[in-house]
């Protein structure tokens, strides 16, 4: 690879950005060509500049990592996310693949992992620290159960499947409206094509059924 991979960093520590960035301009592949200090600064910074990969902390003032992710995958916007984070529960790594990510990355690690998982996910691959690498392959075994168990989970769209998520997350749908920036009628007419594809009849089945499966949907 000849171009160099521009990159954002955001993290409400300036301690953590700095230490990070001093680790990836060892590389004079990678140009930083900009930073943030909080989720709103780092998304407005995102969609300004584009770039292929933003190093983002799960959780900042204003805007969660999370959320900038979802808000990347639901526009189609064409930067990466890799999650920098404490945080080692499966169920929060579940979470942060399901927004979009495509690196996860544990703080304790980063000096170790952060070089190396910009150089992957520039590549469209993906990268997970090596000491919880276990929750992707739990991750992959359930899905593809529950894909036997219940196989139309395959026929939803993009867009059905990111509104199950944030059912089982137990948001209403005037708050799924507002974090995708839809309307609330888009979003029940997806809940009713979801309920028809999945066979779920009946007032509380959608949320039952998301709920039951948060981790792996």
């Amino acid at each position: 690879m000849t171009n160099k991979i521009k990159l954002i960093i955001a993290d409400d520590h300036p301690m953590m950005r700095s230490g990070v960035k001093s680790v990836l301009l060892t590389n004079p592949q990678i140009e930083i060509i900009a930073e943030a200090k909080d989720g709103e600064e780092a998304y407005n910074l995102i969609l300004k500049h584009q770039p292929d990969v933003a190093v983002l902390d799960v959780e900042m003032p204003k805007m969660t990592g999370l959320e900038i992710a979802r808000r990347i995958k639901s526009e189609n916007i064409k930067t990466k996310v890799i999650f920098l984070t404490m945080y080692k529960e499966e169920e929060m790594f579940n979470e942060a693949m399901d927004s979009g990510a495509y690196g996860y990355v544990l703080k304790e690690n980063a000096v170790e992992d952060v070089l190396e998982s910009v150089k992957k996910v520039s590549e469209s691959k993906y990268y997970i620290s090596p000491i919880i690498s276990s929750y992707l392959v739990q991750r992959l075994n359930a899905r593809n159960d529950l894909a036997s168990q219940q196989p139309s989970i395959n026929d939803l769209t993009k867009s059905e499947r990111a509104i199950l998520k944030l059912i089982s997350l137990n948001k209403t749908t005037q708050q799924i409206a507002d974090e995708l920036h839809i309307s609330y009628k888009t979003v029940e007419n997806h809940r009713n094509n979801i309920s028809k594809k999945l066979n779920l009849s009946g007032t509380h089945s959608l949320v039952k059924f998301a709920i039951s499966n948060k981790a792996i949907l």
